[in-house]
């Protein structure tokens, strides 16, 4: 099992002095934050830690890259993701804590600090896990979306790098800076402005060449035709595309050649994971990985509540029987 990152010894102990200490008279909301140091960085955001002065508490910030700091379509973003993750109040998404500018009139929000690895990260010794624990975070993932889709909200950006689990039993969905978005008239995020580039474009500048390739391989036919009917079912789909990594240890779909990758998205059904993967795969759980991978949106598991009931089955029993 990993171990998983712990705060430093100082920054985790609880002291009176931090307790107690009463706050200044004239609170100063640009002297709040000390940064302490990078997290991550994105193509247009970095997260760095800091501490909170007020509750004398680590936690993670987040702004834009100082090149993409005057953008205003990435300032919209920022601001959206921000709101959609602080409105989605959830078991498995991530608490935020305060959206404001800088002293310098730039967007930050600040948010809790797990201490854990993306899915990806865990993926990488898929050797050390029971397929039990992986396909526990799988449901919980599924429970945030069905949570978000009942409130409107479709990610869009659905990947094991978008998924953290923290070493207390957290699964945290995270990065909705993609996410579809619904006015009241019934426009959508993608037609108001905000967004201005196409998605696969603004992925292109975002993530780099090759980490495009990889997002890629979750993305819907429908995202990748960036049709402007895109549903709930893109999030079906991309999720499906991690649970088949989970039982085969590859991705749907892969190519050194990005418009390789499109091409087969779009019109090609990917083999089996019991075909290609070294794990015995249960056929309830293939059976609705290939569901979700169907190429009609409407072929998918009509809702997450589906796709979770799915999960629940007894499939652990179809391991126990013998080889043919």
């Amino acid at each position: 099992m990993l171990k998983f990152q712990q705060p430093p010894k100082a920054q985790a102990d609880v002291f009176l002095e931090d307790t107690d200490r009463p706050l200044p008279e004239v609170l100063n909301p640009n002297t709040r934050y000390m940064l302490l140091g990078e997290i991550a960085k994105g193509g247009k955001s970095v997260i760095m830690s800091c501490k909170d002065l007020h509750l004398s508490r680590i936690i993670a910030y987040k702004t834009l890259r100082p090149e993409f700091i005057d953008d205003e379509i990435e300032n919209t973003r920022l601001l959206r993701e921000a709101r959609v993750s602080a409105m989605l109040q959830h078991p498995y998404t991530l608490p935020i804590y305060e959206v404001g500018r800088d002293r310098r009139g730039n967007y930050y929000f600040t948010m809790k600090w797990v201490h854990g690895y993306t899915l990806r990260e865990i993926m990488d010794f898929r050797e050390r896990y029971d397929l039990t624990q992986l396909v526990d975070v799988i449901e919980k993932v599924a429970q945030a979306l069905g949570y978000a889709h009942t409130h409107g909200v479709a990610h869009r950006d659905i990947k094991p790098e978008n998924i953290l689990v923290g070493p207390y039993g957290e699964v945290l969905l995270m990065d909705w800076g993609l996410a579809k978005v619904w006015s009241k008239d019934g426009r959508t995020s993608d037609d108001d402005g905000a967004e201005g580039k196409t998605l696969l474009d603004s992925d292109k500048s975002m993530t780099g060449h090759g980490k495009l390739q990889g997002t890629l391989c979750y993305m819907s036919p429908e995202q990748i035709r960036r049709d402007p009917n895109i549903g709930y079912s893109t999030d079906t789909y991309s999720l499906g595309s991690v649970l088949y990594e989970l039982l085969s240890g590859q991705t749907p779909f892969d190519s050194d050649k990005t418009y390789e990758i499109l091409d087969m998205v779009e019109n090609e059904k990917p083999p089996t994971p019991s075909e290609i993967g070294k794990y015995p795969v249960p056929e309830t759980l293939e059976s609705l990985c290939m569901r979700c991978l169907n190429k009609d949106p409407e072929a998918r598991p009509a809702s997450m509540d589906e796709f979770i009931r799915v999960l629940r089955q007894d499939w652990g029993a179809e391991l126990l029987k013998p080889s043919r």
